[in-house]
Order: structure tokens, then sequence, then C-alpha cells
């Protein structure tokens, strides 16, 4: 057995304006990586498109349709400050959600244990009436949505360690108290939100903000003494990652002091907590990580582990 790796060359084709962190070079570096002959033996797949039902237990049909209408035929459409859509956002957005979901119904499937999902536009921004943050729908919730109303599951964990915080994923499960949401971030920093006193409506959401110059050393302090007990507490039988590389040190967008030997370390820790609650089933979609060199090495520590633990 093998991990599963969905991708698709829609990714390419979401294009943002020059200058715009969020750019398709980015994708084209995690191919790359993963083109890497240490790599042949992923399972890779095609990502196929969201099902409209996927994102509708997420967004409402008024946010949907909205995304369509923008979709430009040529040149640039903005959303705000920092969202685009050129004439392939639609298409690679569509894709991004897919992935996510169709790993999770893989992964259940028992096809896999472990998956990674290497598309883009990011999710974790998108709220349930917002696009924003570069993101255009919340495909990790949609993928925690399905695998709890479609596959029955009664508890799902979602981890988001991206630098920046995923007010878009809390949205989406402010009120699902079958979803344990934990996110370490740095604050301040944008969006913004991410504060302890944000808890959900069933107090199942853990955010655990870290400082400005915070280290890997750090970080793992406070995934062991805090994430990693409540997800065990929590025994999630399926966990989701939002695996952003942004917090690695060399990354322009923030101040974190990660390292790509960090990314290994919290994926192997959550890969051992999915080895006790959840038949070691683990799904991660690339969010954030703007310094190509950087997020191609993190990528490639993750998924190496992710393989390492699915071939188990």
């Amino acid at each position: 057995m093998t991990t599963l790796l969905y991708t698709h060359p829609a990714s390419q084709s979401h294009v943002t304006p020059d200058g715009h962190p969020e750019q398709v070079a980015r994708i084209d570096a995690v191919v790359a990586a993963l083109a890497h002959p240490s790599f042949a033996e992923l399972d890779r797949r095609e990502a196929p498109e969201a099902r409209r039902d996927d994102l509708l237990r997420v967004h409402p049909e008024a946010h949907i349709a909205f995304v369509e209408a923008s979709a430009p035929q040529d040149g640039f459409v903005s959303l705000d400050a920092d969202t685009w859509m050129s004439p392939g956002s639609l298409q690679a957005a569509l894709r991004a959600a897919g992935a996510a979901c169709a790993a999770v119904d893989a992964v259940l499937a028992g096809e896999a244990r472990t998956a990674f999902c290497a598309t883009r536009p990011p999710g974790h921004h998108a709220e349930r009436e917002k696009p924003m943050g570069f993101c255009l729908f919340g495909s990790v919730a949609a993928a925690a949505k399905r695998a709890l109303d479609v596959h029955g599951l009664s508890r799902v964990a979602i981890v988001d360690f991206d630098v920046h915080h995923g007010n878009g994923t809390q949205d989406l499960m402010w009120d699902e108290e079958r979803c344990l949401f934990v996110s370490t971030h740095q604050m301040p920093l944008y969006p913004g939100t991410g504060a302890p006193d944000e808890t959900g409506a069933h107090g199942q959401i853990l955010n655990l903000p870290l400082p400005s110059g915070a280290d890997g050393a750090l970080f793992r302090k406070v995934m062991e003494e805090r994430a990693l007990p409540a997800l065990r507490a929590f025994a999630p039988e399926l966990i989701l990652i939002s695996a952003g590389f942004d917090a690695h040190r060399s990354d322009p967008l923030a101040g974190l002091d990660f390292t790509e030997e960090d990314f290994a370390w919290v994926t192997g820790a959550l890969c051992d907590l999915a080895d006790e609650t959840a038949g070691g089933r683990v799904v991660s979609s690339l969010e954030g990580g703007y310094d190509l060199e950087a997020l191609a090495a993190s990528v490639a520590a993750h998924v190496t582990v992710l393989m390492e633990r699915g071939a188990r």
C-alpha cells in the first residue's frame, strides 16, 4: 500500500497578476519535487471536479454562484485585495476541493492509508459566504463534511499548521461538533483571527497562536503539550491536514522559524496519532508556502513521511 497523490493540470491554469505570491510557480515547484525518483511509488491520480453537493455542505448556493459568475473570460478579476480570478481559476478551485473529497473517499475505502492533494488555490481562508486570502472554496472543510455526512464517520479532526490562521475552516466548522479543528499559526498576522478564546459552538476549536520568531522547538512543545493531547482525547476516525508550509524560516509572508524537519516531525506525530485512533488514515491538502525552494523541500519532507507511514 502506498500514498495517493491527487493533482490536476488545472492548478497551473489559475493565474494571478505579476508579483502575486500565490503564483503558478508554486505548484510547478511542488510537482517538480514530487517527480523525483524517491516518489516513484506514489499512486498518482487526477483530481476530479468537486460535486455540487460537497460544496453545498460548506457554502450556500449564493456563494458558489458568485464565484462562478466572477470567473472572467480573459484577464483578471479581483474579489478582494488578495484574491484574484483568471479564466482558469474556477476549474482549479473545483479540482482542489474535488481532490480533497476524492482522497477522503479513497482512504475511507481502504485504497490507501494516506493521501496528499497537490493543488491550488488554497482553501482555508474561504468563509461560508466570502472568498478571501487567495481562497475560493473551503476544500478541507468540504472533505471533512463529506467524511461525516456521506461516509458516516462520527469524529473527524482537521489540523492546520499553516502560518496564517484558517479563519475559513473555523467559520465553516464553527457549529460542527463532530469535527475538532486545531490550528497553530503566527499571531498577530493576517487575517487577524485565531485567538485562544475562539473555541467554536461546542468547544471543538483549539487555536494555538505562536509569537513572531517562534521556532520549531516551540512549535513541537505546543503540539506535544496542547494539540496532540486534545486530538487523542477526541479520538478522530480520520485526520485531515491543512498543510501550509509558510511557517518556514525562508517564507516571505510571515515570521516563524520552522524548517522542513519540523514539518516532517509534525507529519509523523499526526500519523502516529492516526495509527492510534483512525486506522492510520490521514488526508493532507496543500495550503500556503511562498518561498519556492522552501516549499518544494517542505512538501518533499511531508510526503516522504506520509509514504513511510502509509506503507506500514
